[in-house]
């Protein structure tokens, strides 16, 4: 049994013990059972479920910090006192191969305003993205690999 399942059923125990089955109680008993969990870990050494979850919070935070940088980028675009606008496609060599990572790239590279994502490769090995700041494309692709597939990669595998 994963040791995630294993932190919901502790929590819903919790809420059991503490006859309160109410959003409050529940996160109050994720939270005990997540530590308690965490002080178990070495009873588990082959699970990765603490790296993952916050792998994936660290992702998360990392995610609405670019959506908002971006955000504030295409404003100033559209203003006129930022970048200059010029829309571009840009292929992307994928490092990701699940179909699952590519999704997951491919939805992370939309959510994040100024560009978007068009099309994968039949191959699957390339993703195709239109960019709103395009002068650069060497640039752009760099930057979109180092940052974001690099993480995705971080978190999943």
């Amino acid at each position: 049994m994963s040791l995630m399942v294993v932190n919901i059923l502790l929590a819903l125990a919790w809420m059991g013990i503490m006859s309160n089955f109410s959003l409050g109680s529940f996160i109050a008993g994720i939270t005990l059972s997540h530590i308690i969990l965490w002080i178990a870990r070495p009873l588990y050494p082959e699970q990765t479920y603490f790296l993952r979850l916050w792998g994936g919070m660290a992702f998360t935070g990392w995610m609405v910090k670019e959506i908002v940088v971006s955000a504030w980028k295409v404003a100033g675009g559209v203003l006129g006192v930022g970048e200059k606008v010029c829309p571009a496609v840009i292929a992307i060599p994928l490092d990701v191969k699940s179909d699952w990572e590519i999704e997951l790239f491919a939805c992370c590279v939309t959510l994040t305003p100024g560009t978007l994502s068009l099309d994968v490769a039949p191959d699957r090995k390339t993703l195709y993205v239109h960019a709103m700041f395009g002068s650069d494309p060497d640039a752009l692709r760099h930057e979109i690999k180092s940052t974001m597939e690099r993480r995705i990669i971080e978190v999943l595998e």
